[in-house]
């Protein structure tokens, strides 16, 4: 190698996700535009480069992928969790459209931080005035892949217990949807996307999801959607359609592999067929289920060959911990600690699984020469993180979100001692918390 790195990071171990590396000890990484060129134990030699940062007690992993998360819905932090459902169905809590386009900005902001401090290098963000949050969140210099929320059910009514379908609330979130994508899709460099956020199989008619299913098609787009979420979900959609709601998103089109869906609680053996054939994608959400009291059948999804990425939804932003709560519930569903499920398990639904999800496997998802420079870098020097004997064991059983002190983002420095480089946090968080309380207050 004899052309100069951008940056070259020494002294750290390395959980690189890829089988034939492994975990490197004592290793060098070296990245120029953008890429990972280097990567091998500082003894085989270093390479020159422009900044050299010597991290010892540290480690680095795969940037994580959040794909599935709601960052305007920190407004509801502490108090949703406990009232048994999403907010979206619960009478009494501000909703997304209550939120001016600026107090969505303020909370958006908030919700994205949260994220990229704890280590995620690309989220799936969706909700409310989307064409208000995407560059604001954009700015921090993450992966942004956003959407609109897509129904032509009556929100304001679901609360009340109406479901209530209106074509003209649908052809309103579509347009707004397209338009997002024909002026955001590839934007930064190519991390900006927009996916089509189909709400879900109960709020969505079954003619609009195939209205969803054929534009989504048409544009190549992902399609990011709640799936059996509740049982209320399973027993509209079956009495209004007769299927599943899995069966009902094969019927109408959209069950393929641009498909990630989230939560998967009430999915029964044949549904877990259909999500495998298809090559649809399940997105886990282990501490907003289990806190409502819920358990996705991840081991039965897993063992069907279902690929598994993993989010946090609305309650937190720290991949870290929804690795352990991954871990533990489909240990709580097995009955035991099996080879099934271990910490090499859940770590790949958080970055590899999460990569092939959005469709960039071949780009992000492990640390490997050629790759794009996406990583998180965490501080072990802390007695929760000590003894190291087993860095990914170490990581996932103990570690934090705010254990993470550096994320490169395209091999860019985007968070840095512990704080994001490209924003203010204690102005976000003002903002933010002035935001939620003016909400609460009108609610």
């Amino acid at each position: 190698m004899t052309a100069q790195l951008d940056l070259l990071l020494t002294g750290a171990t390395v959980i690189t996700g890829e089988p034939e590396t492994g975990i490197l000890e004592d290793a060098a990484i070296g990245v120029r535009d953008g890429r990972i060129v280097h990567l091998a134990p500082a003894a085989e030699g270093l390479p020159t480069a422009a900044r050299t940062l010597h991290r010892p007690g540290r480690l680095v992993t795969p940037g994580f992928v959040n794909a599935h998360l709601h960052a305007v819905l920190v407004m509801v932090r502490g108090v949703a969790a406990d009232l048994g459902f999403a907010p979206s169905y619960t009478p009494g809590v501000p909703k997304g459209t209550d939120a001016t386009p600026e107090e969505a900005r303020a909370l958006a902001r908030l919700g994205a931080v949260e994220a990229l401090l704890s280590g995620s290098t690309l989220i799936c963000d969706h909700f409310v005035h989307a064409d208000a949050t995407l560059d604001a969140i954009a700015e921090l210099g993450l992966r942004v892949h956003a959407g609109w929320r897509v129904h032509d059910v009556d929100f304001s009514r679901v609360p009340q217990g109406e479901w209530r379908f209106d074509p003209a609330i649908g052809g309103d979130l579509l347009r707004r949807t397209l338009d997002l994508h024909d002026r955001w899709h590839g934007a930064h460099g190519g991390r900006i996307q927009v996916q089509m956020a189909a709400h879900a199989p109960d709020t969505c008619s079954p003619g609009f999801l195939r209205t969803l299913a054929a534009e989504a098609s048409a544009r190549g787009m992902r399609v990011n959607t709640h799936l059996a979420q509740s049982r209320v979900e399973v027993e509209r959609v079956t009495a209004s359609t007769g299927l599943s709601p899995t069966a009902l998103l094969e019927e109408t089109g959209l069950l393929n592999d641009r498909l990630l869906a989230t939560h998967c609680l009430y999915v029964d053996a044949d549904d877990i067929a259909r999500l495998a054939r298809a090559g649809a994608h399940a997105v886990h959400v282990p501490k907003c289920n289990a806190a409502s009291g819920r358990l996705a059948p991840t081991p039965a999804l897993k063992a069907a060959g279902v690929n598994i990425a993993l989010c946090t939804d609305t309650q937190h932003g720290d991949m870290v911990e929804a690795m352990r709560w991954a871990l533990a519930t489909a240990r709580i569903g097995q009955g035991g600690v099996t080879a099934d499920w271990q910490p090499a398990d859940v770590f790949r639904m958080a970055t590899l699984g999460g990569a092939r999800a959005v469709g960039m496997a071949g780009d992000i998802g492990t640390l490997a020469i050629g790759k794009k420079a996406d990583l998180v870098v965490l501080d072990t020097r802390r007695p929760h993180l000590r003894p190291m004997i087993n860095p990914l064991g170490t990581l996932v059983h103990t570690g934090q979100g705010r254990d993470v002190e550096m994320v490169l983002v395209d091999g860019e420095t985007v968070v840095d001692d512990g704080r994001p480089v490209r924003a203010d946090l204690e102005r976000i968080c003002i903002e933010a918390d002035k935001a939620a309380r003016a909400l609460w207050a009108r609610a």
